[in-house]
């Protein structure tokens, strides 16, 4: 396992290095009228360290590049994906070019991640404690 400060530094890395898409999508969650809901982006769990994590809700949202279709990145991904569901998170993938072209559809899916439905009224979400 990689110790905390060698995380916290990637992850800080990683802030200050955000790609167009990474900073679009930040600006919008920034500005996503959600009672409660927090998002951290580039944020260490585990070995890993996630694109953007609501810690109340255990929603990650990963935004993935044409890199991602490469066989070996591609097999990372899932067993990245399947060890932080292991840990109790949901996790949503977007493409980049799902952020460039249709930002709204986006956000709604993420909306739907939080609340179950488009439909659903906003309440203020709780922080769970990791035990």
């Amino acid at each position: 396992m990689v110790s905390t400060p060698i995380r916290r530094a990637a992850a800080k890395r990683l802030r200050a290095n955000t790609t167009p898409q990474e900073r679009t999508l930040w600006r919008a969650l920034k500005e996503l009228p959600v009672e409660g809901t927090h998002f951290r982006r580039q944020a260490p769990i585990g070995p890993y360290v996630v694109d953007f994590l609501c810690p109340a809700a255990y929603l990650i949202i990963e935004l993935d590049g044409g890199h991602h279709n490469d066989d070996e990145t591609a097999e990372r991904d899932r067993e990245r994906q399947r060890w932080l569901e292991r840990e109790g998170y949901r996790v949503v993938r977007f493409w980049n070019s799902e952020i460039a072209a249709d930002l709204t559809a986006v956000l709604e899916r993420v909306y739907v991640e939080l609340y179950g439905s488009r439909e659903a009224e906003v309440g203020p979400l709780k922080h769970r404690r990791r035990r």
